[in-house]
Parts: C-alpha cells; sequence; structure tokens
C-alpha cells in the first residue's frame, strides 16, 4: 500500500464560518438544492451528522458515479475543520482502498476565507496514483464549493 497525497487551497470572498457551516455542516441540505443536476441527494445513514457518522452521497441520472459513503472523522465548528474518509463507492476503484481528505477553512485577512484541502489515496498493492487521475473528483469537489459560495454571496443573510 501507498499514500499519495494532493494539497489544495481555494480562495473565497465569504467569511470562513458562513461557508463552513453551508458547505459543511448543512451540505446534506443545500447542496442537493443548490447542484439537482450533479446530486440527487446526500443522506445522512448514521449518527447526526457531526464525527462518526456515515454519509451517503447519491449522484443524479447521467453522472459516472452513482453514489459514495464517507466517514465524518471531525467536525469542529470551532475550529473550522473538518475531516472525512470515503469508504465505499463508485469513486473507490479496485486500486483504491480509501481517500481521506482533512479541510480547513481560515480568514485570508481581507473579510474572506482560504480553504485548505489535504488529501490521501490509499492505494492497494504496487498500483501508483498520477494526479491526473484525481482530477475529475478534485473539478467535482471545486464545483460544489463554487456553488455554495454563488449562493451565499446572493444570499448575505443565509448561514450567518
Amino acid at each position: 500500500m501507498a499514500v499519495t497525497t494532493f494539497s489544495d487551497e481555494y480562495t473565497s470572498p465569504v467569511p470562513p464560518s458562513r461557508i463552513f457551516k453551508a458547505s459543511i455542516v448543512d451540505s446534506h441540505n443545500l447542496i442537493p438544492k443548490l447542484m439537482p443536476q450533479a446530486i440527487k441527494s446526500i443522506e445522512i445513514i448514521e449518527g447526526d451528522g457531526g464525527a462518526g457518522s456515515i454519509k451517503k452521497i447519491n449522484f443524479a441520472e447521467g453522472s459516472p458515479l452513482k453514489s459514495v459513503k464517507y466517514h465524518v472523522d471531525e467536525l469542529n465548528e470551532k475550529t473550522l475543520t473538518y475531516g472525512y474518509t470515503l469508504i465505499e463507492g463508485d469513486a473507490l476503484v479496485d486500486k483504491l482502498e480509501k481517500i481521506t481528505y482533512e479541510v480547513k477553512f481560515e480568514e485570508s485577512g481581507d473579510g474572506g476565507s482560504i480553504s485548505k484541502v489535504t488529501s490521501k489515496y490509499y492505494t492497494v498493492g504496487d498500483f501508483t496514483l498520477k494526479e491526473e487521475e484525481v482530477k475529475a473528483g478534485k473539478e467535482r469537489v471545486l464545483a460544489m464549493y463554487k456553488a455554495v459560495e454563488a449562493f451565499l454571496i446572493q444570499n448575505p443573510d443565509a448561514y450567518v
């Protein structure tokens, strides 16, 4: 088993606490409404949505993925940190054991935020993962982030 790590940063004009509440804490309600063409639903299968919970994302008809399940490892509204592990589903091809994500939202100094994301891909056997192989997943995550950001900009009283 090998671990391949990627780190990304995204900036937003939206304050970190608002984007955290909308994109993380209430994602199961908000994201299917904002992106019905991509996400059919997000279900909390086990737990209350916080640390220890298991969630399932059901993708819309026509998507290359049907669903994924993930375990919420950490959800801390004080430090604005979130960690989760993809444990089951189409994104875990037979060469991946699991994928973990650590997300931290910080103030950017201009009233906006910086989102720092570290993803770790745990491969099976001697399989070596290449960055272009994870590009589609990163693009889907960025599209969700941008949809939430656009919603928050258009609705300045939401998630305050």
